[in-house]
Order: structure tokens, then C-alpha cells, then sequence
């Protein structure tokens, strides 16, 4: 059986979002394009990335008007890059290193082409398993 890579499962729809972004402004593109995360940019420079639990946890649950809070205020800053060529079982391992659910996945030449999440790790996991079951 194949490998599979990163490149094979990843989400290839990215949505850049500047920092100045209000968050339900972020949610709505979220829910428009059926994503759950945005790369934040501070001009043409990469400042972060924040998920629709950030937009929960970091603003409706601490009762910040989504309105009134931007991306750059709740940007996880941290950004982690792995390469598509990756394997599945090397991204997974990234993700329990560094204690991320998504990952940004570059080309060769470090040039973002898609984002990993844990919820594809865990459907490739479970379609093997059906796999072999039958």
C-alpha cells in the first residue's frame, strides 16, 4: 500500500484575512467558504492563524463582541509549516509536538498550498480501518 502524504488529505482552500479583521467578519468567510481557520496577515507577512474554537474561546466566551475584537488580537502567532510531501504519520506527529490541531503545509519552496487539520488525520484513520474490516 502507498504512503499517503500530507498533499493527498490536506484542505487546499486557504483564506487570508488581515489582522485588522473583525472576527465575525473572519467567522462569516468561515462559513462561507466551509473552513474552519484563517491565516491572519499583517501586510504581505504571515501573523498568525485563528480557528472558529479561537473565535469561541477568545471572544464569545469571555464576552467580547466579535465586532469589536480583530484577528490580530486572538491570532495564535505561533505557525507551524510542514512540507506536502510529508507523511500522514509525520504530521501527526508534528501536531501532538508542538500541541496544534492544524497545520500549514508549504511546497518546496515554502510557498503555503494547503492547511492539515487532525479531524483529516482522523478520517483517513478511520476509512483504513473500514478498509481492512471488509
Amino acid at each position: 500500500m502507498a504512503t499517503v502524504r500530507v498533499a493527498d488529505v490536506m484542505t487546499k482552500r486557504i483564506v487570508y484575512l488581515p489582522v485588522e479583521t473583525p472576527l465575525d467578519e473572519a467567522a462569516r468567510a468561515m462559513a462561507e467558504t466551509d473552513i474552519g481557520d484563517v491565516v491572519v496577515t499583517d501586510g504581505a507577512n504571515l501573523a498568525g492563524m485563528v480557528t472558529d474554537r479561537d473565535i469561541v474561546t477568545r471572544s464569545v466566551a469571555t464576552n467580547r463582541k466579535p465586532s469589536s475584537v480583530t484577528l490580530g488580537e486572538v491570532a495564535v502567532r505561533e505557525i507551524v509549516i510542514i512540507e506536502q510531501s510529508a507523511t500522514l504519520r509525520e504530521a501527526a506527529e508534528l501536531m501532538r509536538q508542538r500541541s496544534v490541531r492544524r497545520i500549514l503545509v508549504a511546497d518546496t519552496e515554502r510557498q503555503l498550498v494547503g492547511i492539515i487539520a487532525l479531524g483529516d488525520l482522523a478520517l483517513i484513520h478511520e476509512t483504513a480501518a473500514t478498509a481492512q474490516r471488509n
